[in-house]
């Protein structure tokens, strides 16, 4: 099921929150990616580049899985997989 919806906010350098809710959440946290948190050592700088790859624009966003009781997606934005772009 691919979805669309418009980046509202870049929570750090791999989770961002989207404009209206996919189930229940409106936080959608990239597959396969584990950044920094923003107040740890380049969290910053992975997060101000997810937002300038990403912030403001409309992704697709697809399911992959959950854990930990967080769902994971793939996210595409002008056709380019964000999940595979560096971080950092």
């Amino acid at each position: 099921m691919l979805l669309m919806r418009k980046v509202k906010h870049i929570i750090d350098g791999d989770t961002f929150t989207v404009s209206r809710k996919i189930g229940n959440t409106n936080i959608v946290r990239l597959a396969g990616i584990n950044t920094p948190k923003k107040y740890q050592f380049a969290g910053k700088k992975a997060a101000d580049r997810l937002k300038a790859l990403i912030g403001g624009k409309t992704v697709t966003i697809m399911p992959v899985g959950n854990s930990y009781k967080q769902a994971f997606y793939n996210v595409n934005s002008n056709i380019k997989n964000i999940n595979k772009r560096p971080r950092h």
